[in-house]
């Protein structure tokens, strides 16, 4: 059976994002191993509290932090960290591993509470090869979703529509961490 030929565009110009992926080439290149200046953003964020809400930062815990992806595939895309930073899950010792998996299951917790998805997706992908942005500091994933979220325009456009701000949703997690926090 012949395919119907698409009637949306084959590219959507993001001019963007080339340098954010020119300047995280350069900076893994020359960072090595991490350190506190391995050209990580998470490292950065990790190693400058006092920036917390310029970086979208919403939660910090003695060991790590949960934030808003910059670039998020859904409104309220959180992305969740350990401070101390490692390529590989197995990299960390098993204390670290429970860390990270109470602070995804904290991020899980506030998303359900300020966004009430229907499904959440929570991944890893470490290593570029499998789509690490930060290939030196792992970090996990968790995307709100809705029956629907993806529509026409993901489609038919081939594109996804983010109809919020980061500002806007970190204040939305933040008024709701203030209350999980005061309970």
């Amino acid at each position: 059976m012949p395919q119907e030929p698409s009637t949306g565009p084959t590219a959507i110009q993001a001019p963007w994002r080339m340098a954010y992926l020119e300047n995280m080439g350069e900076a893994e290149k020359k960072s090595g191993e991490p350190r506190a200046t391995s050209g990580s953003f998470l490292r950065d964020y990790w190693l400058n509290p006092g920036e917390d809400e310029k970086n979208h930062v919403v939660v910090r815990t003695g060991v790590g932090m949960i934030l808003l992806n910059g670039y998020p595939y859904a409104n309220g895309h959180l992305l969740v960290a350990l401070g101390e930073a490692r390529g590989r899950l197995l990299d960390y010792d098993p204390p670290q591993r429970a860390a990270l998996w109470q602070l995804v299951e904290l991020a899980t917790d506030l998303m359900e509470l300020a966004l009430q998805p229907q499904g959440i997706n929570v991944g890893i992908n470490q290593g570029r090869a499998a789509g690490a942005g930060v290939p030196q500091h792992l970090h996990v994933h968790l995307v709100p979703r809705w029956g629907g979220d993806v529509n026409f325009m993901a489609v038919v456009g081939q594109v996804r529509v983010i109809p919020g701000s980061l500002e806007s949703m970190a204040k939305r997690y933040r008024e709701v961490w203030g209350k999980m926090v005061a309970e």
